[in-house]
Protein backbone atom coordinates (compact mmCIF):
# COMPACT_ATOMS: atom_id res chain seq x y z
CA UNK A 1 0.00 0.00 0.00
CA UNK A 2 1.57 3.07 -0.76
CA UNK A 3 2.37 6.08 2.03
CA UNK A 4 -0.49 8.82 1.13
CA UNK A 5 0.87 12.30 0.32
CA UNK A 6 -0.70 15.49 2.40
CA UNK A 7 -0.61 18.73 0.33
CA UNK A 8 0.42 20.69 3.72
CA UNK A 9 3.29 21.07 5.90
CA UNK A 10 4.05 19.09 9.34
CA UNK A 11 4.96 21.03 12.18
CA UNK A 12 6.37 18.93 14.85
CA UNK A 13 6.13 19.90 18.57
CA UNK A 14 2.94 22.02 20.10
CA UNK A 15 4.93 24.39 22.73
CA UNK A 16 5.28 27.97 22.43
CA UNK A 17 6.76 28.07 19.03
CA UNK A 18 4.86 25.34 17.41
CA UNK A 19 1.85 26.84 18.47
CA UNK A 20 3.19 30.09 17.45
CA UNK A 21 3.95 28.92 13.98
CA UNK A 22 0.46 26.76 14.13
CA UNK A 23 -1.46 30.69 14.21
CA UNK A 24 0.62 31.85 11.28
CA UNK A 25 -0.44 29.05 9.16
CA UNK A 26 -3.63 29.24 10.14
CA UNK A 27 -3.74 32.67 9.38
CA UNK A 28 -2.23 32.51 6.66
CA UNK A 29 -4.09 29.40 4.92
CA UNK A 30 -1.30 27.20 4.64
CA UNK A 31 -2.69 23.69 5.58
CA UNK A 32 -0.64 21.93 8.20
CA UNK A 33 -0.68 19.19 10.12
CA UNK A 34 0.53 19.09 13.72
CA UNK A 35 1.57 16.61 15.98
CA UNK A 36 3.34 16.32 19.69
CA UNK A 37 4.78 13.42 21.37
CA UNK A 38 3.15 14.64 24.77
CA UNK A 39 0.11 13.61 25.73
CA UNK A 40 -0.57 17.78 26.12
CA UNK A 41 0.19 20.95 24.64
CA UNK A 42 2.57 23.20 26.34
CA UNK A 43 6.20 21.77 25.25
CA UNK A 44 8.70 22.49 27.96
CA UNK A 45 6.12 23.78 30.27
CA UNK A 46 3.91 21.00 30.41
CA UNK A 47 6.76 18.21 31.19
CA UNK A 48 10.00 19.92 31.66
CA UNK A 49 10.43 22.17 34.13
CA UNK A 50 10.21 21.77 38.38
CA UNK A 51 7.32 22.73 39.72
CA UNK A 52 7.65 25.92 41.09
CA UNK A 53 9.52 27.68 38.25
CA UNK A 54 9.12 30.92 37.22
CA UNK A 55 9.56 32.92 34.04
CA UNK A 56 13.40 34.71 33.67
CA UNK A 57 11.67 37.24 31.28
CA UNK A 58 8.99 39.10 32.00
CA UNK A 59 5.46 38.62 31.27
CA UNK A 60 5.42 41.50 28.95
CA UNK A 61 8.26 40.48 27.04
CA UNK A 62 7.60 36.77 26.29
CA UNK A 63 3.69 36.85 25.81
CA UNK A 64 2.45 36.36 22.24
CA UNK A 65 2.10 40.03 20.87
CA UNK A 66 -1.38 39.45 19.60
CA UNK A 67 -2.52 37.95 22.75
CA UNK A 68 -1.43 39.74 25.84
CA UNK A 69 -0.83 37.63 29.07
CA UNK A 70 -4.08 38.11 31.81
CA UNK A 71 -3.87 41.42 33.75
CA UNK A 72 -3.81 39.50 37.05
CA UNK A 73 -0.91 37.68 36.03
CA UNK A 74 2.30 38.67 37.89
CA UNK A 75 6.04 40.07 36.28
CA UNK A 76 7.23 36.95 36.68
CA UNK A 77 4.27 34.08 35.78
CA UNK A 78 4.57 30.33 37.34
CA UNK A 79 4.72 26.83 35.71
CA UNK A 80 1.20 26.66 35.87
CA UNK A 81 0.14 30.10 35.05
CA UNK A 82 2.06 29.85 31.37
CA UNK A 83 0.91 26.36 30.78
CA UNK A 84 -2.87 27.94 30.96
CA UNK A 85 -2.01 30.63 29.03
CA UNK A 86 -0.60 28.24 26.17
CA UNK A 87 -4.18 26.16 26.50
CA UNK A 88 -5.89 29.66 26.77
CA UNK A 89 -4.11 30.70 23.14
CA UNK A 90 -4.74 27.06 21.37
CA UNK A 91 -8.46 27.41 22.41
CA UNK A 92 -9.05 31.06 21.38
CA UNK A 93 -7.39 30.55 18.27
CA UNK A 94 -9.08 26.81 17.35
CA UNK A 95 -5.53 26.00 16.89
CA UNK A 96 -6.70 22.03 19.15
CA UNK A 97 -8.29 20.03 16.36
CA UNK A 98 -5.46 20.53 13.97
CA UNK A 99 -2.92 18.75 16.66
CA UNK A 100 -2.36 14.91 17.40
CA UNK A 101 -1.12 14.26 20.82
CA UNK A 102 0.95 10.84 21.72
CA UNK A 103 2.16 11.01 18.09
CA UNK A 104 5.75 10.62 17.86
CA UNK A 105 7.92 11.13 14.79
CA UNK A 106 10.62 8.59 14.71
CA UNK A 107 12.08 9.32 11.17
CA UNK A 108 11.91 11.93 8.17
CA UNK A 109 13.62 10.92 4.80
CA UNK A 110 14.01 13.98 1.98
CA UNK A 111 12.62 12.49 -1.12
CA UNK A 112 13.99 13.78 -4.69
CA UNK A 113 10.56 15.37 -5.45
CA UNK A 114 11.28 18.05 -2.70
CA UNK A 115 9.01 16.43 -0.26
CA UNK A 116 9.40 14.66 2.86
CA UNK A 117 8.33 11.07 3.93
CA UNK A 118 7.73 10.96 7.62
CA UNK A 119 6.90 7.55 10.01
CA UNK A 120 5.59 7.93 13.35
CA UNK A 121 6.00 5.61 16.70
CA UNK A 122 2.50 3.61 15.88
CA UNK A 123 3.90 2.75 12.61
CA UNK A 124 1.52 5.08 10.00
CA UNK A 125 3.70 6.80 7.23
CA UNK A 126 3.07 9.95 5.74
CA UNK A 127 4.46 12.07 2.91
CA UNK A 128 4.18 15.69 3.65
CA UNK A 129 5.58 18.57 1.29
CA UNK A 130 7.80 19.99 4.42
CA UNK A 131 8.68 20.07 7.63
CA UNK A 132 8.60 23.05 10.83
CA UNK A 133 10.21 21.54 13.54
CA UNK A 134 9.82 23.16 16.94
CA UNK A 135 10.99 20.41 18.90
CA UNK A 136 12.37 22.75 21.45
CA UNK A 137 16.08 23.12 22.88
CA UNK A 138 15.37 21.60 26.56
CA UNK A 139 14.71 18.25 26.04
CA UNK A 140 18.28 16.31 25.17
CA UNK A 141 20.20 16.74 28.73
CA UNK A 142 23.96 17.34 27.88
CA UNK A 143 25.76 15.11 31.10
CA UNK A 144 29.03 16.20 32.56
CA UNK A 145 31.82 13.38 32.59
CA UNK A 146 34.43 13.41 35.25
CA UNK A 147 36.82 10.61 36.49
CA UNK A 148 35.53 8.17 38.74
CA UNK A 149 31.99 7.22 40.00
CA UNK A 150 29.85 9.30 42.29
CA UNK A 151 27.94 6.53 44.57
CA UNK A 152 25.34 8.98 46.05
CA UNK A 153 21.94 10.52 44.34
CA UNK A 154 22.59 12.10 40.93
CA UNK A 155 20.16 13.69 38.59
CA UNK A 156 20.16 16.01 35.60
CA UNK A 157 17.84 19.17 36.63
CA UNK A 158 15.70 17.62 33.95
CA UNK A 159 14.54 14.95 36.00
CA UNK A 160 14.40 17.98 38.96
CA UNK A 161 10.79 18.32 40.09
CA UNK A 162 10.37 18.77 43.08
CA UNK A 163 12.70 20.23 46.72
CA UNK A 164 11.84 16.79 47.89
CA UNK A 165 15.38 15.26 46.42
CA UNK A 166 16.82 17.73 48.36
CA UNK A 167 15.02 18.40 52.34
CA UNK A 168 18.04 17.22 55.00
CA UNK A 169 20.72 16.41 52.26
CA UNK A 170 24.29 17.49 51.75
CA UNK A 171 23.16 18.67 48.08
CA UNK A 172 25.90 19.88 45.13
CA UNK A 173 24.24 21.80 42.24
CA UNK A 174 26.82 21.97 38.84
CA UNK A 175 26.76 24.68 36.60
CA UNK A 176 26.00 29.01 36.70
CA UNK A 177 22.61 28.66 34.59
CA UNK A 178 19.06 29.91 35.28
CA UNK A 179 18.01 26.71 36.63
CA UNK A 180 21.44 25.86 38.63
CA UNK A 181 20.98 28.92 40.73
CA UNK A 182 17.42 28.23 40.83
CA UNK A 183 17.84 24.90 42.34
CA UNK A 184 21.04 26.12 44.41
CA UNK A 185 18.09 28.32 45.90
CA UNK A 186 16.12 25.82 46.87
CA UNK A 187 18.82 23.97 48.27
CA UNK A 188 19.63 27.06 50.46
CA UNK A 189 15.66 26.47 51.95
CA UNK A 190 15.29 22.46 52.10
CA UNK A 191 19.03 21.01 52.30
CA UNK A 192 21.32 20.44 55.18
CA UNK A 193 24.24 22.12 53.05
CA UNK A 194 23.78 24.10 49.58
CA UNK A 195 26.91 24.32 47.26
CA UNK A 196 27.17 24.98 43.77
CA UNK A 197 30.18 24.35 41.17
CA UNK A 198 31.13 26.78 38.51
CA UNK A 199 33.03 25.89 35.87
CA UNK A 200 33.59 29.26 34.92
CA UNK A 201 32.89 33.20 35.68
CA UNK A 202 28.88 34.09 34.21
CA UNK A 203 27.30 37.02 34.38
CA UNK A 204 24.62 36.93 36.99
CA UNK A 205 21.96 39.18 36.87
CA UNK A 206 19.33 40.82 39.42
CA UNK A 207 15.93 40.02 38.24
CA UNK A 208 14.34 43.53 39.04
CA UNK A 209 16.07 47.25 39.08
CA UNK A 210 14.27 49.64 40.15
CA UNK A 211 10.92 47.95 40.93
CA UNK A 212 10.45 46.91 37.20
CA UNK A 213 11.67 43.22 35.51
CA UNK A 214 15.57 43.74 33.89
CA UNK A 215 14.20 42.72 30.50
CA UNK A 216 11.93 45.36 30.56
CA UNK A 217 14.82 48.28 30.77
CA UNK A 218 16.12 46.85 27.54
CA UNK A 219 14.62 49.22 24.83
CA UNK A 220 14.48 48.92 20.97
CA UNK A 221 16.11 51.99 20.57
CA UNK A 222 19.54 50.69 22.12
CA UNK A 223 22.43 49.49 20.22
CA UNK A 224 23.91 46.38 21.89
CA UNK A 225 26.92 48.24 22.72
CA UNK A 226 24.89 50.13 25.16
CA UNK A 227 22.55 47.36 26.42
CA UNK A 228 26.29 46.07 27.75
CA UNK A 229 27.11 49.09 29.36
CA UNK A 230 23.81 49.58 30.75
CA UNK A 231 23.75 45.78 32.75
CA UNK A 232 27.32 46.22 33.50
CA UNK A 233 26.27 49.41 35.47
CA UNK A 234 23.21 47.89 37.07
CA UNK A 235 25.44 45.18 37.96
CA UNK A 236 27.83 47.39 39.89
CA UNK A 237 25.40 49.07 41.69
CA UNK A 238 23.19 46.40 42.36
CA UNK A 239 25.12 43.24 43.33
CA UNK A 240 29.03 44.51 43.08
CA UNK A 241 32.12 42.86 42.38
CA UNK A 242 31.57 39.23 41.72
CA UNK A 243 34.54 38.54 43.60
CA UNK A 244 33.03 39.79 46.93
CA UNK A 245 30.87 36.30 46.76
CA UNK A 246 33.59 34.11 45.60
CA UNK A 247 32.28 33.88 42.35
CA UNK A 248 35.19 34.10 39.07
CA UNK A 249 34.46 37.22 37.17
CA UNK A 250 33.06 36.17 33.22
CA UNK A 251 36.03 36.78 30.73
CA UNK A 252 33.27 36.89 27.95
CA UNK A 253 31.24 40.18 27.57
CA UNK A 254 28.05 40.42 28.36
CA UNK A 255 25.16 38.42 26.39
CA UNK A 256 28.07 36.46 24.66
CA UNK A 257 26.61 33.97 26.51
CA UNK A 258 23.20 33.70 28.10
CA UNK A 259 23.25 35.20 31.24
CA UNK A 260 21.86 34.56 34.45
CA UNK A 261 18.84 36.13 36.20
CA UNK A 262 18.73 35.44 39.72
CA UNK A 263 18.65 37.84 42.67
CA UNK A 264 18.57 35.07 45.58
CA UNK A 265 21.77 33.39 44.53
CA UNK A 266 23.81 36.45 45.79
CA UNK A 267 21.68 36.88 49.69
CA UNK A 268 22.02 33.34 49.83
CA UNK A 269 25.93 33.61 49.21
CA UNK A 270 26.17 36.70 51.04
CA UNK A 271 24.64 35.04 54.48
CA UNK A 272 26.66 31.84 54.33
CA UNK A 273 23.56 29.35 53.38
CA UNK A 274 25.02 28.65 49.59
CA UNK A 275 29.01 27.69 49.36
CA UNK A 276 30.44 28.48 46.15
CA UNK A 277 33.31 26.04 44.56
CA UNK A 278 35.00 25.90 40.88
CA UNK A 279 34.91 23.07 38.32
CA UNK A 280 34.04 19.17 40.01
CA UNK A 281 37.71 17.60 38.93
CA UNK A 282 36.88 14.11 39.86
CA UNK A 283 34.83 12.12 42.30
CA UNK A 284 34.91 8.88 44.26
CA UNK A 285 31.93 7.28 46.11
CA UNK A 286 29.78 10.28 47.59
CA UNK A 287 33.30 12.72 47.67
CA UNK A 288 34.14 15.53 45.34
CA UNK A 289 37.20 16.99 44.60
CA UNK A 290 37.38 20.33 42.91
CA UNK A 291 39.82 22.13 40.85
CA UNK A 292 41.41 24.15 43.92
CA UNK A 293 41.85 20.95 45.41
CA UNK A 294 39.32 21.08 47.83
CA UNK A 295 37.12 18.09 48.74
CA UNK A 296 33.76 17.63 50.45
CA UNK A 297 31.18 14.62 50.07
CA UNK A 298 27.62 15.44 49.08
CA UNK A 299 24.74 12.90 49.20
CA UNK A 300 22.87 14.56 46.20
CA UNK A 301 24.55 15.89 42.83
CA UNK A 302 22.20 18.04 40.16
CA UNK A 303 23.90 18.29 36.89
CA UNK A 304 22.24 21.79 35.27
CA UNK A 305 24.32 21.35 32.70
CA UNK A 306 22.82 21.97 29.98
CA UNK A 307 20.89 20.36 26.70
CA UNK A 308 22.13 19.64 23.25
CA UNK A 309 20.30 20.60 20.00
CA UNK A 310 19.19 17.45 18.01
CA UNK A 311 16.78 16.11 15.72
CA UNK A 312 17.05 12.35 15.93
CA UNK A 313 14.40 11.76 13.74
CA UNK A 314 16.23 12.84 10.80
CA UNK A 315 19.47 11.58 8.98
CA UNK A 316 22.70 11.99 10.21
CA UNK A 317 23.76 15.12 8.97
CA UNK A 318 20.54 16.43 7.47
CA UNK A 319 21.01 19.44 9.88
CA UNK A 320 25.08 19.90 11.18
CA UNK A 321 25.08 21.42 15.19
CA UNK A 322 28.16 22.86 16.45
CA UNK A 323 27.63 23.34 20.11
CA UNK A 324 23.96 24.06 20.12
CA UNK A 325 23.94 25.75 16.74
CA UNK A 326 22.62 24.75 13.71
CA UNK A 327 24.75 25.51 10.81
CA UNK A 328 22.18 26.77 8.36
CA UNK A 329 21.22 30.36 7.46
CA UNK A 330 19.94 32.25 9.89
CA UNK A 331 19.92 28.62 11.91
CA UNK A 332 16.42 28.22 10.82
CA UNK A 333 16.62 27.86 6.40
CA UNK A 334 18.28 24.59 5.34
CA UNK A 335 20.47 25.12 1.99
CA UNK A 336 20.31 21.90 0.80
CA UNK A 337 17.34 20.86 1.54
CA UNK A 338 13.34 22.23 0.14
CA UNK A 339 10.38 22.30 2.88
CA UNK A 340 12.60 21.89 5.94
CA UNK A 341 12.47 24.89 8.74
CA UNK A 342 13.81 25.32 12.29
CA UNK A 343 11.59 26.68 14.83
CA UNK A 344 12.40 27.74 18.15
CA UNK A 345 16.01 26.85 19.68
CA UNK A 346 17.83 30.34 19.80
CA UNK A 347 16.97 31.42 23.56
CA UNK A 348 16.81 34.99 23.05
CA UNK A 349 17.37 37.95 26.01
CA UNK A 350 14.00 39.12 25.64
CA UNK A 351 11.39 36.68 25.59
CA UNK A 352 9.98 34.16 22.84
CA UNK A 353 6.58 35.67 22.29
CA UNK A 354 6.92 38.55 20.24
CA UNK A 355 9.90 36.74 18.31
CA UNK A 356 7.51 34.11 17.36
CA UNK A 357 4.12 36.35 16.72
CA UNK A 358 6.28 38.37 13.91
CA UNK A 359 8.67 35.64 12.90
CA UNK A 360 5.32 33.19 11.97
CA UNK A 361 4.20 35.30 9.18
CA UNK A 362 7.48 35.53 7.90
CA UNK A 363 8.34 31.77 7.41
CA UNK A 364 5.03 31.37 5.93
CA UNK A 365 5.76 34.50 3.48
CA UNK A 366 9.17 31.89 2.59
CA UNK A 367 7.47 28.75 2.37
CA UNK A 368 5.38 30.29 -0.38
CA UNK A 369 7.99 32.15 -2.30
CA UNK A 370 10.12 28.86 -1.88
CA UNK A 371 7.40 26.96 -3.40
CA UNK A 372 8.15 29.39 -6.89
CA UNK A 373 11.86 28.59 -6.83
CA UNK A 374 14.04 25.47 -8.27
CA UNK A 375 16.23 25.20 -4.82
CA UNK A 376 16.20 25.78 -1.41
CA UNK A 377 15.59 28.92 0.44
CA UNK A 378 18.47 28.90 2.32
CA UNK A 379 20.71 28.91 -0.78
CA UNK A 380 19.42 32.05 -1.82
CA UNK A 381 19.51 33.87 1.57
CA UNK A 382 23.32 32.96 1.85
CA UNK A 383 24.09 34.20 -0.94
CA UNK A 384 22.53 37.22 0.10
CA UNK A 385 25.01 37.30 3.19
CA UNK A 386 22.61 35.93 5.61
CA UNK A 387 24.99 33.35 7.80
CA UNK A 388 24.87 30.66 10.72
CA UNK A 389 25.00 32.49 13.56
CA UNK A 390 27.82 32.77 15.61
CA UNK A 391 25.34 32.64 19.50
CA UNK A 392 22.40 31.16 20.58
CA UNK A 393 21.58 34.40 22.53
CA UNK A 394 19.86 36.85 20.44
CA UNK A 395 19.25 40.18 20.38
CA UNK A 396 15.65 40.23 20.19
CA UNK A 397 14.67 43.82 19.33
CA UNK A 398 17.78 43.31 16.38
CA UNK A 399 16.34 39.57 15.72
CA UNK A 400 12.39 41.92 15.07
CA UNK A 401 13.97 43.99 12.97
CA UNK A 402 15.80 41.49 10.75
CA UNK A 403 12.20 39.60 10.42
CA UNK A 404 11.02 42.74 9.04
CA UNK A 405 13.10 43.12 6.63
CA UNK A 406 12.97 39.44 6.06
CA UNK A 407 9.04 40.13 5.25
CA UNK A 408 10.05 42.65 2.83
CA UNK A 409 12.20 40.51 0.36
CA UNK A 410 10.27 36.90 0.67
CA UNK A 411 8.70 38.14 -2.57
CA UNK A 412 11.15 39.12 -4.09
CA UNK A 413 13.11 35.71 -3.50
CA UNK A 414 12.27 33.55 -6.51
CA UNK A 415 13.14 36.42 -8.99
CA UNK A 416 16.77 36.97 -7.07
CA UNK A 417 17.51 33.34 -7.49
CA UNK A 418 16.97 33.42 -10.99
CA UNK A 419 19.52 36.35 -10.79
CA UNK A 420 21.93 34.15 -8.59
CA UNK A 421 21.87 30.81 -9.91
CA UNK A 422 21.67 30.90 -13.47
CA UNK A 423 21.11 27.87 -15.95
CA UNK A 424 21.14 25.77 -17.09
CA UNK A 425 17.89 24.73 -15.00
CA UNK A 426 19.83 26.71 -12.33
CA UNK A 427 23.18 25.19 -11.82
CA UNK A 428 21.34 21.31 -12.09
CA UNK A 429 18.98 22.54 -9.32
CA UNK A 430 21.47 23.37 -6.95
CA UNK A 431 23.79 20.45 -7.07
CA UNK A 432 21.09 17.00 -7.65
CA UNK A 433 21.73 13.79 -5.13
CA UNK A 434 23.09 10.82 -6.09
CA UNK A 435 20.47 8.29 -7.45
CA UNK A 436 21.14 5.80 -5.23
CA UNK A 437 20.00 8.55 -2.80
CA UNK A 438 17.28 9.64 -3.69
CA UNK A 439 15.78 6.30 -4.93
CA UNK A 440 16.29 5.20 -0.94
CA UNK A 441 14.47 8.00 -0.02
CA UNK A 442 11.44 7.61 -2.31
CA UNK A 443 11.07 3.94 -1.66
CA UNK A 444 9.19 4.09 1.38
CA UNK A 445 9.62 0.30 2.09
CA UNK A 446 13.55 0.84 2.21
CA UNK A 447 13.61 3.46 3.99
CA UNK A 448 11.59 3.14 6.61
CA UNK A 449 12.79 -0.66 7.21
CA UNK A 450 16.40 0.52 7.52
CA UNK A 451 15.18 3.36 9.92
CA UNK A 452 13.45 1.16 12.06
CA UNK A 453 16.86 -1.26 12.12
CA UNK A 454 18.81 1.89 13.01
CA UNK A 455 16.63 3.08 16.06
CA UNK A 456 16.98 -0.14 17.49
CA UNK A 457 20.05 -0.23 17.06
CA UNK A 458 20.76 3.26 18.56
CA UNK A 459 21.57 5.06 15.62
CA UNK A 460 20.05 7.58 12.86
CA UNK A 461 19.16 6.77 9.79
CA UNK A 462 22.26 6.62 7.45
CA UNK A 463 23.32 10.81 6.22
CA UNK A 464 21.95 12.10 3.12
CA UNK A 465 24.98 14.29 2.41
CA UNK A 466 23.49 16.71 -0.93
CA UNK A 467 19.68 17.88 -1.58
CA UNK A 468 17.98 15.57 -3.78
CA UNK A 469 16.55 17.67 -6.24
CA UNK A 470 13.56 17.02 -9.04
CA UNK A 471 10.34 18.89 -10.11
CA UNK A 472 8.09 21.07 -8.07
CA UNK A 473 5.09 19.99 -6.28
CA UNK A 474 1.63 22.02 -7.26
CA UNK A 475 1.48 25.89 -5.42
CA UNK A 476 0.63 26.09 -1.71
CA UNK A 477 -3.20 26.50 -1.72
CA UNK A 478 -5.73 26.76 1.09
CA UNK A 479 -8.19 24.28 -1.42
CA UNK A 480 -6.04 21.58 -1.23
CA UNK A 481 -6.34 18.83 1.35
CA UNK A 482 -5.14 15.47 2.49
Amino acid sequence: MSTPFRARHLIIGAGFSGLGMARAFAKANIPYDQVDAADHIGGNWYQGVYNHVHLVSSKRTTEYTDFPMPQDYPDFPNAKQMLDYLDCYASFFQLNDQIELKKNVMTAYPRSDHRWHVTFEDGESRIYRGLVICNGHHWSPRHPEYPGKFSGSYLHSKEYKSTDVLRGKRVLVIGAGNSACDIAVDAAREAEEAHISMRSGHWILPKTIFGAPLTDHLRPWMPQFVQRALVRLLVRMFIGKYSAYGLQQPKHGVFDKHPTINSLLPYYVHHGVIKVHPAVKSWNGKEVTFTDGSRREFDVVVAATGFRVTFPFLPDGTIPVKGVIPQIPFGSFHDRYKGLYVIGWMQPRIGVGPLIAAGGPMICEFIRAEERMVGPLGAVLGRLGVGIPKTNVGDGHQLLRRIAVGRRIARFLPAIERLVFKHPVRKAAMETARPSQAARADNPKTASSAARGRTKAGRHAAPVTQAPVSTHGPPISARESS
